[in-house]
């Protein structure tokens, strides 16, 4: 989360009024002591307070830097301004290897100002219960520095609550995850930590090499672990989305999958999806910053721009920050986009479509994460293209060919559903429009069925139009349609009625006579009969809805004249 300038502003001067000063008072009243004679043991512990934030070990998720047993052993031995200036000294590598970005500046006062309190809280706790800066036998130490350790721990932790409560706005348990964990690796920690304090009395700087060099090696053997855990846990991921994905069977559910899952396993603040066309990439999905937006963005050619480019060569990208792709971007991009992260999505050796990544930190992705965004992408590949098949064949199945309208099947189904929720008090009244075009086979005879079709396609986009949203148009076979409009009490179907057979009457129709040699094209008239029923009123199934619909259509409408709307009479 991104805080308010105000905010930061205020993090700022709370470090301005508090380190300057505090640094200072603790140099005046508790001045470093013991150093003369130990230069080079003090620089060991310099470079092992420099090395250990850039080693952090990683536990069951949480992040542990174990800069305590460096600073634990400064402190009681060469005193609290010392184990303050460590303190402070390890926040540099701490922040590069968190990547902190330049929105993020006011993480470095943060980190300040909340290690000097933890520092001088702790080191005051320290003295106040008979703690000295000299060398002491074990049992006169162990409870006071004892204090210290849990001390420190305790007051890290509250002022994380006290952050994240009043400064960042996040709910936070002061008995979290993250909290037991940094509470037991450092408790365990800790002899090694009087380990050293008392070798160093033998040794010298050779017992900072002789316990640093094992826990650092020791570090680098767990990060090499925790990340082969984390691609394991990562392959697993993927496995588990990509079944997620297979199983879906509509197109747009298969995008929201996607994408959704995309933003849980990485760090994602910008997320686009292009397909493939002859014309460019175009955007199917838009994420920005936790909201989906719009796409409204022009499309890229082959070879334009980041996604042009993995479009063309097929092969996918990483960046780590913007100076790697500024020279290569074309078109959007957000300007505080550092890390990006693009992949072609492949099906049958030819690129489908792209995915690209972005995020405003730093070094936000690593190079196994491409491996993984690259499966997600084989296995989106896959069920994208399933999907479309599915609904092609589902709408092959449930559309006239000819008019591109619900057919005889979908109609049918529809209604049994539209009818039982008209049982369940879900639907109040359902109306049921019938329609058939008087004189056609005239039309056929005259000018060939091929002008008939013509005809039939021009009716069914005029009744699209005018139905829109208010109910569903169906071809029922022949020159025959249907329109059924749930919710729609028998007044108002008549009026629609009335409002389609007037449409259709009035505005002629354009042809061609495909009968004549020099297929013409005329324009001719036609008109239709109409029958309207409305259930419960005048059925109690939906057989009988149909019936009487047709009823009224033929004995009210075509035997009294044809071109007008008759409604069902018990």
């Amino acid at each position: 989360m991104t805080l308010p300038l105000k905010k930061k502003l205020y993090i700022l001067l709370a470090w301005l009024a508090v380190v300057p000063a505090g640094l200072y008072f603790t140099y005046q009243y508790y001045p470093p002591e013991n150093i003369a004679g130990n230069e080079l043991e003090f620089i060991t512990l310099v470079a092992f307070a420099t090395f250990i934030p850039l080693m952090p070990i990683v536990i069951n998720g949480a992040t542990i830097f174990f800069i305590q047993w460096v600073t634990l052993v400064g402190f009681i031995k060469y005193g609290l301004f010392i184990e303050i200036v460590l303190m402070q000294f390890s926040i540099i590598p701490l922040l590069i290897r968190l990547r902190v970005t330049k929105s993020d500046w006011h993480r470095i006062p943060l980190n300040s100002l909340m290690f000097f309190l933890v520092s001088y809280i702790s080191g005051l706790i320290y003295f106040m219960v008979g703690g000295e800066i000299a060398e002491r036998e074990l049992g006169q130490l162990i409870l006071p520095i004892l204090c210290y350790q849990i001390v420190s721990i305790m007051i890290n932790q509250i002022l994380l609550l006290l952050y994240h409560h009043y400064v960042a706005n996040n709910d936070v348990r002061f008995y979290s995850k993250d909290f037991v964990w940094d509470f037991t690796a450092n408790m365990i920690m800790f002899p090694l930590s009087l380990s050293l304090y008392y070798l160093t009395f033998e040794l010298g700087a050779f017992a900072s090499l002789l316990i640093g060099v094992p826990f650092v090696s020791l570090s680098i053997i767990l990060k090499l672990y925790n990340s082969s855990e984390n691609i394991n846990e990562y392959l697993q991921k993927a496995g588990e989305i990509g079944h997620q994905l297979t199983e879906s069977l509509k197109v747009k559910e298969v995008l929201d999958i996607f994408i959704e899952k995309i933003i849980e396993t990485l760090p994602v603040e910008y997320a686009y999806i292009l397909d493939c066309h002859e014309e460019g990439l175009v955007l199917l999905r838009r994420f920005e910053n936790g909201e989906m937006k719009s796409n409204n963005l022009r499309p890229l050619k082959k070879n334009q721009g980041i996604s042009g480019v993995v479009w063309e060569t097929g092969k996918s990208v990483l960046y780590t920050s913007r100076s790697e792709w500024t020279d290569i971007a074309e078109g959007y991009m957000p300007e505080d986009v550092e890390s990006v992260l693009c992949v072609p999505i492949v099906r049958s050796q030819k690129v489908r479509g792209i995915l690209l990544l972005a995020s405003s930190k730093k070094k936000a992705y690593e190079k196994f994460q491409l491996m993984i965004v690259d499966i997600l992408c084989s296995y989106f590949g896959i069920a994208i293209a399933n999907a479309r098949h599915h609904e092609r064949t589902k709408q092959n199945s449930e559309r006239c060919a000819l008019t591109g309208l619900y057919n005889y099947r979908y109609f049918e189904d529809l209604l049994s559903m539209e009818y039982n929720h008209l049982e369940a008090g879900k639907r109040k009244t359902l109306s049921l429009i019938m329609l058939d075009l008087d004189h056609f086979k005239v039309i056929n005879d005259n000018y060939g069925h091929q002008s008939g079709n013509e005809i039939l396609i021009q009716l069914a986009e005029r009744l699209r139009a005018l139905i829109s949203t208010k109910g569903t148009v169906a071809r029922y076979g022949g020159e025959e349609f249907v329109i059924l409009l749930p919710d729609t009490e028998r007044e108002e179907a008549l009026r629609i009625a009335e409002y389609v057979r007037g449409t259709i009457a009035n505005q002629p129709f354009t042809l061609h006579d495909s009968l004549d040699e020099s297929n013409k094209q005329i324009m001719v008239r036609i008109t239709a009969s109409i029958g309207v029923s409305t259930a419960p009123q005048d059925a109690d199934d939906t057989m009988a809805l149909i019936r009487h619909a047709d009823r009224a259509l033929y004995t009210g409408a075509k035997q009294a004249g044809r071109n007008r709307v008759a409604q069902y009479v018990k």
